[in-house]
């Protein structure tokens, strides 16, 4: 028994750190402004054709690519702020928290997106991996994409839930109306 104690300590304790920085980052109140808006070239979501698209198209490789690729550029540190912005459904009212979140132990925070199932062509439910400097600290999450303004995004309701998660279970009072 008292290894099994042990263990699931040892496997806590990276995801509590993870809740700590994102939660510690979304109360702060820095007022550094964000990042250009253009991508950098090595960004998935600028060098991918399939990280916008057209029309959605049922369950096809392009759609499932573009929310994959979209979900992971999100939730990389060194996607600029003006992207992460465009990337989360609603993104625009929620600035302050993406550009909190780019400093502390969440800035070398990621996703790995493990599987995508398009339920509609307006959403689809990604499982995914939050990683903390490669390795896995929240495994087995899982999200909403929505398709809005002709681009695969993050869910808002996906982003308040990590926020809530870090925070004892309390949203910042901006997710109150989080689809």
């Amino acid at each position: 028994m008292r290894f099994h104690g042990m263990a699931r300590r040892i496997l806590i304790a990276p995801a509590f750190g993870l809740a700590l920085a994102v939660a510690i980052a979304a109360c702060s109140s820095g007022t550094s402004s964000s990042s250009s808006s253009s991508a950098p070239a090595s960004s998935p979501a600028a060098s991918s054709p399939a990280a916008t698209s057209s029309a959605p198209s049922g369950g096809s490789a392009a759609t499932v690519a573009a929310i994959k690729t979209n979900w992971e550029a999100f939730f990389n540190a060194s996607t600029p702020t003006s992207k992460r912005v465009e990337l989360l459904q609603n993104g625009s009212k929620y600035a302050a928290e993406i550009q909190a979140m780019s400093g502390g132990l969440a800035s070398t925070a990621s996703a790995k997106v493990d599987s995508v199932t398009v339920t509609s062509p307006t959403q689809a439910t990604v499982k995914y991996d939050i990683l903390i400097s490669g390795a896995t600290a929240l495994p087995g999450q899982t999200g909403v994409a929505v398709y809005e303004d002709g681009t695969w995004k993050v869910g808002d309701a996906s982003f308040c839930a990590l926020l809530a998660l870090a925070n004892n279970g309390k949203a910042p009072s901006v997710c109150s109306s989080a689809g």
